[in-house]
């Protein structure tokens, strides 16, 4: 039952037929009563049995309403990602408050996943699956570190999860996530320490959420799935209800009028330089990593993101090789959806980190994005982006 479901929870019908008329109703089911056998004979043989079933409907209701119906974590898409309606006049399934894909687990409260961008961990697992990624540096001037929020999807393998940065933990909680990671600097941990959010630590692996992938060499092989992250999160008591209120989308049938390929190019070191491919064909922008395709082991297909947001925010180096980055406050943007480049801000309330992550553009309205998976890529105010 949906959580929208569980509000308008209604008594099993066949409590509702004894409720009507219980005598009526074991009357009815006694298809093979003796002849001559007296109404009140057959009172007293099935009223207690109606009694009972009308009892067992009873707490059945009630128990649905006090826990607020169920969260299916079972996993999938539905049957397909723009598919908001079902067969045989089923009612159409809910939307991803993030990503706007139909899906039968969009109330689900997200996951959000510390993965690596190391080189040796490419490909990585489930990365195409993922609602919204962040991509962000754990050094300033170089590497980056990834972290992929789970809504919709439901991925059999995500990895190569990786230790946790401080400033992951407001973007995650801003989504309402619940914050998976492999251990992490002393500062996430000192701030994971006072219950600044429901967070699953692979180092501790609470009810096996986590496990090791022979043949790759540590830290790179920590592993988890979607199955054992839920299962994992119910058993600890976290709500897994999701209360993010959502991005906006654009209406229904929207679409681009752009007509030719054009290149996203950030200047990220090395192998962790990102490009971007717009394809006027799909509407996509397919991800390059370093030089490569940015590929799903689990599917073998490249990453095809529907929009692009560049977040611009400072960041310093405040120990050995551990960074801050301005996440919280604002700053300038840019948002690449429909073959367009729209120049804006971003803003995120820095007196209370549970605050949503808002893209606005120049006119200050807020951003609509195409439904589909988002990336925010987090860049330095110097650093180089290009789109032509």
């Amino acid at each position: 039952m949906s959580l929208r479901g569980a509000k308008r929870a209604q008594i099993p019908r066949f409590a509702r037929d004894r409720l009507r008329n219980p005598v009526d109703a074991a009357v009815s089911r006694d298809r093979h009563a003796p002849a001559g056998l007296a109404t009140t004979e057959v009172v007293k043989k099935y009223l207690p049995i109606t009694l009972l079933i009308i009892l067992l409907g009873l707490a059945g209701y009630i128990v649905g309403q006090k826990n607020g119906g169920t969260i299916n974590i079972s996993g999938g898409q539905g049957d397909g990602k723009n598919n908001d309606t079902a067969s045989n006049n089923e009612p159409k399934l809910p939307r991803s408050p993030i990503s706007g894909l139909a899906c039968a687990n969009a109330e689900r409260r997200p996951m959000a996943v510390i993965l690596a961008a190391d080189a040796v961990t490419r490909p990585l697992s489930g990365i195409s699956e993922a609602d919204l990624v962040f991509n962000m540096p754990v050094i300033t001037d170089s590497m980056t570190r990834l972290m992929a929020v789970y809504v919709c999807g439901f991925p059999k393998e995500i990895g190569s999860v990786r230790s946790s940065r401080h400033d992951f933990i407001p973007l995650a909680r801003g989504l309402d996530a619940i914050f998976v990671h492999w251990g992490g600097s002393h500062f996430a941990l000192d701030e994971l320490a006072k219950d600044a959010a429901d967070n699953i630590d692979a180092l501790k692996n609470p009810y096996n959420a986590f496990f090791r992938k022979s043949g790759i060499a540590s830290p790179h092989n920590g592993f988890t799935s979607g199955t054992r992250l839920f299962e994992a999160a119910q058993k600890m008591g976290y709500r897994l209800a999701g209360n993010f209120g959502g991005y906006p989308h654009l209406a229904e049938g929207a679409t681009s009028s752009a007509t030719t390929t054009k290149t996203l190019n950030i200047a990220f070191p090395g192998s962790f330089a990102i490009k971007y491919v717009y394809d006027p064909e799909d509407n996509s922008y397919w991800r390059w990593r370093g030089g490569s395709k940015e590929i799903d082991k689990n599917t073998g297909q490249q990453v095809e993101a529907k929009n692009v947001a560049i977040m611009i925010a400072a960041s310093r180096q405040i120990e050995g090789q551990y960074n801050d980055v301005d996440v919280e406050g604002s700053g300038q943007a840019r948002i690449y959806r429909n073959g367009e480049e729209i120049l804006g801000t971003w803003k995120k309330d820095a007196a209370k980190q549970t605050s949503k992550l808002f893209f606005y553009d120049r006119a200050s309205k807020e951003i609509k994005f195409i439904a589909g998976q988002i990336w925010v890529e987090v860049v330095q105010p110097n650093q180089a982006v290009s789109w032509k």
